[in-house]
């Protein structure tokens, strides 16, 4: 029976950050457990390869169930599986969010993750190639940097924006988010840079540090109302114990970390005994509070190329592999802007992504021209959502429900998104490519939109929320503000589930910077408020 001083469950964005972190200290000793695999895939340490992970061996492939706010279709939401977990599988663009986003969950009762409290881990985290400055730092394991070859279709989106009125941003990491500009991302080189990369694998050659991949795990050990290790099956399905000397800590993101509390007794009563389990410890806002970023896609046939149509030729895998440029190196999604859909808002509530492709349905529809993809992504839903148990089979999917578009606010801002893509793209200098519109279609007036994004709307693959910290006296609250699950010893978790409120952009920053300041908490280097 293996043990250890922490039994991290999760080798996703977040796990890999712990172990690395804790792991610094060598009188500790240190379990982690991946369900899936190494994580070498060469889809992988491709950027513009992303969208080939999904459902495949590398991906959870997990969906929804049907959203009644959205013509009853399921949503698909991709999740990495294996070392890295969704940092290994995601588009790789670096945003942090607002300083209001933190100020927020502060508001919401996560004492201590306030802008000033997590803003010191972003930069612990950054090795940013653009050097150190006031708002950015170099050295640490995450590498950040440009995109090496944009397009040529990605400057005349820049111009466009302006042209209408979304000002140019040098730094939408910096003080002021709104405007337009290029995107940062982690990579090094021109190859991927996940958590894996940069936090596991230089730690992987340390004698108190065991990762253990294909380790399936079924259920949390309670023992007296503390945790004390876990339950899995290895890759050849033999039923392993880990016992965990100090903490058990669970990382396993937004879908995985309440389902395995669940399975372990440790959520709603009423649901729990609903699926055949017996009741550890009655928690009703495990699994609750489920968030992600809906978008809708607008689409353009160009002409004149300069898009990423002709990647996967065979002299631009040769370019990467032996400068690391050229369009394999794109993470499809080239170019940001962030604006505000109407007057009052404190900040952004939409986020346009803007990809130099054909980027329709995660990519799996094709279209073999040249094209442009601007997705309106709305950064601010108010739709809650929530994940609960099929069964009490561990090896069964859960229930996901977003509720995306049941808010009224949530649609509007995402017509209005509509709207405004369709304005960029009559600007000069896009409107002397962008010939054709193919989605909505022009078909598809104003009086359309509500119904065509209720038809098309689709995830950005940003779950989180779902086993939430608050304030004491907060029945919803899973965990303490320091991670700790309410009434559960030696307990935490760890990941994006853990945010109270969704950040205002892409959450992989985000999740890294929960993982370093948790691993300061476990350590004892972070004064516990009052």
């Amino acid at each position: 029976m293996p043990s250890a001083d922490y039994v991290i469950v999760g080798a996703g964005s977040a796990g890999c950050v712990l172990a690395a972190r804790l792991s610094e200290d060598p009188s500790v000793r240190v379990l982690l457990l991946e369900a899936g695999g190494s994580g070498r895939h060469p889809n992988i340490a491709i950027p513009a390869a992303f969208g080939k992970q999904f459902r495949t061996k590398l991906d959870w492939g997990l969906d929804t169930e049907p959203e009644p706010h959205c013509d009853g279709r399921r949503l698909y939401v991709p999740r990495g599986r294996g070392l890295g977990g969704s940092s290994a599988m995601n588009a790789m663009l670096y945003v942090r969010g607002r300083p209001l986003d933190y100020d927020l969950w502060q508001a919401e009762g996560a004492e201590g993750w306030g802008w000033d409290d997590v803003r010191p881990y972003f930069l612990r985290a950054e090795d940013n190639a653009r050097g150190a400055s006031e708002h950015h730092a170099v050295g640490g394991p995450l590498r950040v940097e440009d995109e090496r070859s944009p397009r040529p279709l990605t400057p005349r989106f820049l111009a466009a924006a302006e042209a209408q009125g979304i000002p140019y941003i040098d730094d939408y990491n910096g003080p002021e988010q709104d405007g337009c500009a290029l995107v940062q991302v982690t990579q090094k080189g021109g190859r991927r840079w996940s958590t894996a990369r940069g936090y596991l694998r230089p730690a992987m050659g340390r004698e108190n540090l065991e990762v253990v991949t294909h380790a399936q795990v079924q259920r949390i050990e309670l023992r007296g109302g503390r945790a004390v290790g876990v339950h899995y099956r290895d890759r050849r399905g033999r039923a392993q114990v880990a016992h965990a000397e100090r903490e058990v800590i669970i990382s396993a993101g937004a879908i995985a970390s309440p389902q395995l509390l669940m399975l372990s007794g440790i959520g709603p009563a009423d649901h729990l005994t609903s699926v055949g389990l017996s009741v550890e410890h009655d928690l009703p806002g495990v699994g609750q509070n489920l968030q992600d970023h809906p978008y809708v896609v607008c689409v353009w046939h160009v002409d004149g190329g300069g898009s990423l149509v002709d990647a996967e030729h065979p002299k631009f895998l040769a370019e990467w592999l032996l400068r690391g440029s050229g369009p394999l190196t794109s993470t499809v999604a080239e170019a940001f802007a962030f604006v505000r859909t109407r007057p009052g808002l404190p900040a952004a509530d939409i986020q346009f992504h803007f990809a130099p492709a054909y980027f329709v349905e995660h990519g799996f529809e094709t279209y073999d021209h040249d094209a442009m993809t601007n997705g309106p992504v709305l950064i601010t839903p108010k739709s809650r959502g929530s994940v609960t148990l099929r069964s009490a089979d561990p090896a069964a999917a859960p229930k996901i429900l977003t509720n995306t578009l049941s808010e009224p606010e949530d649609l509007q801002a995402l017509i209005a998104g509509v709207r405004i893509a369709r304005e960029i793209a009559a600007q000069s200098p896009l409107r002397e490519v962008a010939t054709r519109e193919l989605l909505p279609g022009p078909d598809v007036g104003d009086d359309d939109l509500e119904g065509d994004v209720r038809r098309r709307v689709e995830l950005l693959y940003h779950p989180v929320g779902t086993c939430r910290m608050g304030a004491p006296g907060d029945e919803l609250a899973v965990l303490d503000p320091q991670l700790r699950v309410r009434g559960i010893e030696g307990l935490r978790v760890v990941d994006a589930s853990v945010m109270p409120v969704i950040p205002g952009g892409n959450t992989n920053a985000p999740t890294i910077m929960v993982a370093e300041r948790a691993a300061d908490l476990i350590r004892d280097r972070v004064p516990a408020p009052a």
